[in-house]
């Protein structure tokens, strides 16, 4: 995700300038002088492209753009704090003495180097990434150490890697980012050109029924938005939905919680089923039993999924002589291509492989799976806040099922 902070200390003042009615004691709070805040608001409004702040007779108040924004400042202020606070807490009495609220004095460089470098592992690379000198991303970091009191890089054996006090506080500036990222599309859309952005982890079974449902009903009411969808292993997708990169999660949900800072919705119970192509041998037949599979080789999803899960446990692999398995893989399209050539078996959703089923390419085999059911559904952080447009979409998921 691209961090695209303005001047924090601006935001600061925005925020202050509405919370105490005007600029006199703004200025005092942000350590402004009245000139500088009340320049700092009219270059927001100029960023944004909206006005925020009315001047009346009694003082300064937001308008409805401006309240917009300044819910979501506050929000990322706060993911800001609590960073800092679980960093501090890390780092015990290990390292320095940190500059009383760190978090709000940092500037949008620092934070973006700090990011940068634990995505990159190394300071040329990140440098690279930001388009900015090596010795400005050095001093970016080392400056963000002074401030926060906070050793945070060290070499490691690929390069530079954050410590965890540092992987604390980055994943909070990443959250805090996608929350101001969020104001800024609500904004967008209050001025009647939304492009709201939504980033989707899509597990198997939503890709074929229930995204494409959604995408394209919220496009035809939002012809401006952009869905991002990525296709990943879940815990690949879990870890970036905690660090900001993704909005939600879609697809098969997880028993026990997989994280705390995570909530999950069901929307439905899936079963899972044997399938293979038309002329398999096994195909037609009636009454079949796991052990008539064994003759024949699988394609096996990762062990780590809940289709993979239940056929490791259903199969025995474990305590088989000489496992079957032939072929692991999430791939959809690779199944269909090995389906296709040989007398191969794969477990899947036939939700999932629904059109395949209805063209004939792929038929489920008369063979009972107990206990394959698990709920598929909507995972969110707990704390999210979705705009508007984010909103809808989700509607636009239930209603998909």
């Amino acid at each position: 995700m691209e961090l695209d902070f303005p001047n924090l200390r601006h935001l600061r003042a925005f925020m202050e300038v509405s919370d105490a009615g005007g600029i006199s004691a703004a200025s005092h709070r942000v350590h402004l002088s009245q000139p500088a805040v009340t320049q700092a608001i009219a270059g927001l409004e100029a960023r944004f492209g909206v006005k925020l702040l009315d001047r009346r007779p009694e003082g300064m108040f937001p308008t409805p753009e401006g309240e917009v924004l300044l819910l979501r400042v506050r929000r990322m202020f706060g993911i800001l704090a609590q960073g800092a606070g679980r960093a501090l807490r890390l780092a015990g009495r290990r390292d320095g003495k940190p500059v009383a609220d760190f978090h709000a004095r940092a500037t949008a460089a620092q934070l973006r180097a700090l990011v940068a470098i634990g995505e990159a592992g190394s300071f040329s690379l990140a440098a690279r990434n930001l388009a900015i000198s090596q010795p400005s991303i050095h001093r970016a970091g080392r400056d963000l150490e002074r401030l926060s009191g906070l050793k945070l890089f060290l070499p490691g054996r690929r390069g530079i890697e954050l410590t965890p006090q540092a992987e604390a506080f980055s994943r909070a500036v990443k959250l805090a980012g996608a929350e101001l990222a969020q104001g800024l599309d609500e904004l967008t859309r209050l001025r009647g050109q939304d492009a709201t952005r939504i980033r989707v982890g899509s597990m198997p079974l939503s890709r074929t029924e229930i995204l494409p449902g959604a995408c394209d009903a919220l496009l035809r009411e939002a012809a401006g938005v952009q869905i991002r969808l990525v296709d990943a292993p879940y815990s690949e997708l879990l870890r970036e939905l905690r660090h900001g990169d993704l909005d939600v999660l879609i697809g098969a949900l997880r028993d026990p919680l997989p994280a705390e800072d995570v909530v999950q919705e069901r929307l439905f119970d899936d079963s899972l089923a044997v399938v293979v192509r038309p002329d398999h041998p096994l195909a037609g037949r009636a009454g079949l039993s796991l052990a008539d599979t064994l003759a024949y080789p699988w394609i096996a999803p990762p062990k780590e999924t809940p289709a993979g899960a239940y056929l490791f446990r259903a199969l025995g692999i474990g305590r088989l002589e000489k496992t079957p398995v032939r072929v692991v893989t999430s791939s959809m399209v690779l199944v269909r291509g090995m389906l296709s050539r040989g007398d191969y078996l794969t477990i899947l959703s036939p939700r999932q492989a629904a059109v395949e089923i209805a063209q004939g390419l792929m038929v489920p085999l008369d063979l009972p799976l107990p206990g394959s059911e698990r709920p598929i559904g909507i995972t969110t952080r707990a704390d999210w806040m979705p705009t508007p447009t984010q909103a809808r979409f989700l509607e636009h998921v239930r209603a998909a099922v």
